[in-house]
């Protein structure tokens, strides 16, 4: 990251009450999230282009854009870090994150959606919803985050808006409401009409700005267009109720109200408003921008964010208390607006170490943070001190002196916070829900070539760990061996790479990578009994127990590889309550290695059927050692199942490749799902074990002779083959 920190003059934000507030309402944090190669990146480089933060218009195949900014970035041609961006445009402020659409970093579009109010999601107008699009999408609607949607690439061959509609609609479920209709097609496409306005919005061929031209709609389209709007006030009328009265009182409505029925749908997430355009030719940019300050929320129209108290502290002045007891209580729950005179709460969602310091990327929801402000780690309880704000525009930044609610901003000093910590006023502690990692499925050894470079290597792997939370680093206890552990084999070569780039002359070898299995209940057992006596001198420990353990059934079980479910059938007091839940607990102890290879146990229902308590010498602890020896005996009694993490491949080929392609996924041990012919190319579908996964991409291009592409996503976990066993 470049460290050319410049200062301006940007006010200290001392000004309050209206002036502040309506500021902030001028204010959009959105994200870009796609499928790989749909074109987030150039959408965001027009944005900054079209809005005067860059002077040329980057590209992606030329290595020149603002967002893909590291080397890695640059040399792969794709998206491997969310970047954040500002400009101005109308009057608002636009807080941009370009996010990757590889499934391999799925992990930072989750913890960019965590700090987001609204999303722009783009679609292929020739491929419509692809498999990562689904992906995002549904991390998005996990979050609540508001989206409109951008139908980019019109100038292809092939490209059909109703197509990417109808594909919106049938595979993600929403209820798309196109507000626009291409004018010309493929080659040809050179506008829009916009149908709210019933004008015609068309771009000269050339890369200046002031491209836009606006007229009548074209004679041969009116007709269409007027279809086209009559529709959409007939859908957005039965969605809602003003829009309803309007429409029966005047069997229309005006722009007025559909552009206000349309704003309200989209925050509510009943609706989609779907705009299109191409990107790279520098069309459909202004609609969208307009589209972005009309219809997607400012820090003001979302709910106030919610966390929990963590000390006596957390009084009155903390917020509204929206859980049960007197605000202030350990666990009570309360309420944050974003107001810049609220005590300050702020989310780090994202650490970058380099060489010349550490950043530590925060979302304010509350309050105003200023330099040199002391603040409180509230899940540490440590303080850290802001030694300066920084402004983001990728890899460049600018120092300001303050910051407010719903600002992103970069912040030097802070020391220890990881991703996911909470940072607080010290006098009103609470802690925010940190976004959800996930798993890792792909291992390799990572080891230094040189002993000297052992400890090196150790601060490297830390260091990566700390950026990416995804990222697990761990010591193999058999080969005294370091492991690291990712989402993909592409994340780890990443991640390895970065190692190597970032430590000069440290050389690591790396092992062949190794999946992420897990084990399960195929045959459970009922009634096994375990007793618990431990008597040395002194208070004793005793604890009964009787459990059954079954299959865990449906997709919690073996498909997604996650899942266990705990219940007690104990009547008349036999087991107190309390002893119940240590029985759960050790359960869940007992759950971490599994009798066949020490694997993590998944897909299990433990029900406590009996049991029995001593007077004296029953404990929470006695009956947690009781569960977790249960259950570890009662699982080497069961039938169990090695199961292994599988992926869905989507693999785009010419057709005369067909045959091989198909045949090599047979041998991968690949469940061939479906095969559509796309014009003079095919798209096969097949849920394959990951393992088998490894090289494909060399092996693809070689059975293709370069022309085939493939793209994954996680699809659970399957049982795996005796061998494997």
């Amino acid at each position: 990251m470049r460290t050319d920190v410049r200062r301006t003059n940007t006010a200290t934000t001392t000004a309050a009450g209206a002036a502040v507030l309506a500021g902030i309402a001028t204010v959009r944090n959105l994200g870009i999230l796609a499928h790989v190669d749909a074109g987030k990146t150039t959408v965001t480089e027009r944005i900054l282009f079209l809005t005067g933060e860059t002077h040329k218009r980057g590209e992606v195949h030329e290595g020149t854009t603002v967002t893909d900014c590291h080397p890695q970035e640059r040399e792969r041609g794709i998206t491997i870090f969310a970047a954040a961006v500002s400009c101005l445009w109308d009057g608002h402020r636009i807080n941009l994150i370009d996010t990757p659409g590889h499934v391999d970093f799925a992990d930072e579009v989750e913890r960019s959606l965590r700090v987001l109010d609204g999303a722009v999601a783009v679609f292929d107008a020739v491929a419509g919803v692809e498999p990562q699009s689904e992906t995002v999408w549904r991390q998005a609607d996990r979050h609540g985050v508001p989206r409109i949607a951008f139908v980019n690439k019109l100038d292809r061959a092939g490209a059909d808006l109703d197509a990417a509609v109808d594909s919106i609609r049938e595979r993600l479920h929403p209820v798309p409401l196109a507000v626009q209709l291409p004018v010309g097609r493929e080659d040809g496409f050179i506008g829009v009409v916009d149908l709210l306005t019933m004008r015609a919005l068309t771009w000269d061929a050339g890369p200046d700005r002031d491209g836009l031209r606006e007229g009548p709609v074209p004679a041969e389209l009116r007709a269409e267009a007027e279809l086209r709007r009559r529709r959409l006030d007939e859908a957005v009328a039965g969605l809602h109720p003003v829009a309803l009265e309007e429409y029966y009182a005047h069997n229309a409505l005006s722009t007025e109200t559909l552009a206000a029925a349309l704003r309200d749908l989209t925050r509510s997430g009943e609706a989609l408003v779907v705009l299109c355009g191409s990107a790279y030719r520098n069309r459909g940019i202004e609609p969208l921008l307009a589209a972005v300050t009309a219809y997607l929320p400012s820090p003001l129209d979302v709910p106030a964010v919610r966390g929990v108290a963590v000390g006596a502290s957390a009084g009155a002045s903390a917020g509204t208390s929206v859980g049960d007891g007197a605000a202030g209580v350990r666990g009570t729950e309360l309420e944050r607006a974003a107001d810049p005179d609220g005590p300050l709460t702020a989310l780090v969602f994202k650490v970058n170490v380099t060489a010349s310091g550490r950043l530590t990327y925060l979302r304010l929801y509350a309050g105003t943070l200023r330099k040199g402000d002391t603040v409180l780690d509230a899940g540490t309880g440590r303080t850290e001190r802001i030694g300066r704000i920084l402004q983001v525009q990728a890899d460049s930044l600018t120092e300001t002196d303050s910051a407010v609610a719903g600002d992103i901003v970069a912040a030097i000093g802070v020391k220890a916070a990881r991703t996911g910590a909470t940072l607080c006023a010290p006098g009103a502690p609470l802690v925010l829900e940190p976004p959800v990692t996930a798993a890792p499925v792909v291992t390799v050894a990572v080891e230094a070539r040189r002993s000297v470079d052992t400890d090196r290597l150790a601060v490297a792997l830390a260091r990566l760990a700390e950026e990416d939370p995804s990222l697990v680093v761990r010591t193999d206890p058999e080969t005294g061996q370091r492991v690291l552990s990712g989402l993909g084999e592409l994340h780890l070569e990443v991640a390895v790479e970065k190692i190597r780039r970032g430590h000069n002359g440290l050389e690591v070898t790396v092992g062949r990578p190794q999946v992420a299995h897990r084990e399960t209940v195929e045959r459970g057992v009922t009634g096994h009994v375990h007793r618990h006596v431990k008597q040395d001198g002194g208070a004793g420990q005793f604890a009964h127990v009787v459990i059954d353990v079954a299959p865990l059934d449906g997709p919690a079980g073996q498909q997604e590889g996650e899942g266990f479910v705990f219940a007690s059938t104990v009547t008349g007091g036999r087991v107190p309550k309390e002893y119940v839940q240590a029985v759960e607990a050790g359960c869940r102890d007992a759950l971490a290695e599994g009798p066949l290879g020490g694997h993590p146990v998944t897909g299990l229902r433990v029900t406590l059927t009996d049991g029995a308590t001593h007077p004296k010498d029953s404990s929470d602890l006695a009956f947690r050692t009781a569960g977790r020896a249960a259950l570890r005996e009662a699982m080497r009694a069961c039938r169990m199942v090695l199961l292994e993490p599988v992926a869905e491949v989507t693999v785009t080929v010419p057709q005369e490749a067909v045959g091989g392609v198909l045949g090599d996924l047979a041998a991968r041990r690949g469940r061939v799902q479906g095969s559509d012919p796309q014009g003079g190319t095919a798209v096969v579908t097949a849920v394959v074990p990951l393992a088998e996964l490894f090289g494909y991409a060399t092996a693809l291009r070689s059975r293709t002779q370069g022309r085939g592409t493939f793209t994954t996503r996680p699809a659970g976990y399957a049982p795996a083959p005796a061998a494997a066993r």
